[in-house]
């Protein structure tokens, strides 16, 4: 069994982290978290946490240990993020610890994601996602995203509610 919260403390913004780490799709000689996180590129997605419209979701196992974590932000055209499609949809991250993949995490936080999103009053969601992260693009094709665009060696999809 899975449960789904809100974020709500430090703890938890610093497990945020790790899992934002993890979502960088990079296959071979993966930069540390401190020097990845720090890329004036990526940091955006997680400086100043807690602005409007903000949100991350951690899933937690039967022990209350997080295991995954699902979140949005929203960006605008002076402050794109990779996944950007416009200044009212949230561009959206999740991750799962290894050894919880292929249980049904990834899906669980997605659709709540998604559900949380739809409550705020959003029009849809955006994502950015590696092109040779076949499984993921699979999962957001299943969930109802379309590809919005190209660019390099990711692709931009969006749902719309």
């Amino acid at each position: 069994m899975f449960l789904i919260n809100k974020m709500t403390n430090k703890e938890e913004y610093q497990f945020f982290l790790e899992m934002f780490y993890e979502s960088i799709h990079i296959l071979e000689n993966k930069p540390s978290k401190e020097e990845l996180l720090n890329a004036p590129n990526l940091r955006k997605y997680h400086e100043g946490w807690g602005r409007k419209g903000d949100c991350a979701l951690l899933a937690t196992n039967a022990e209350k240990t997080p295991i995954g974590a699902a979140w949005y932000r929203l960006f605008d055209e002076k402050n794109k993020g990779y996944g950007y499609f416009n200044e009212k949809t949230p561009e959206i991250g999740i991750a799962v610890l290894n050894e919880s993949r292929g249980k049904g995490v990834g899906m669980l936080l997605m659709r709540s994601i998604m559900q949380h999103a739809k409550e705020e009053g959003y029009p849809g969601i955006s994502l950015s996602v590696d092109l040779e992260n076949k499984a993921a693009i699979e999962l957001y094709e299943k969930l109802g995203f379309r590809d919005y665009e190209t660019v390099g060696t990711s692709k931009t999809m969006v749902y719309e509610y």
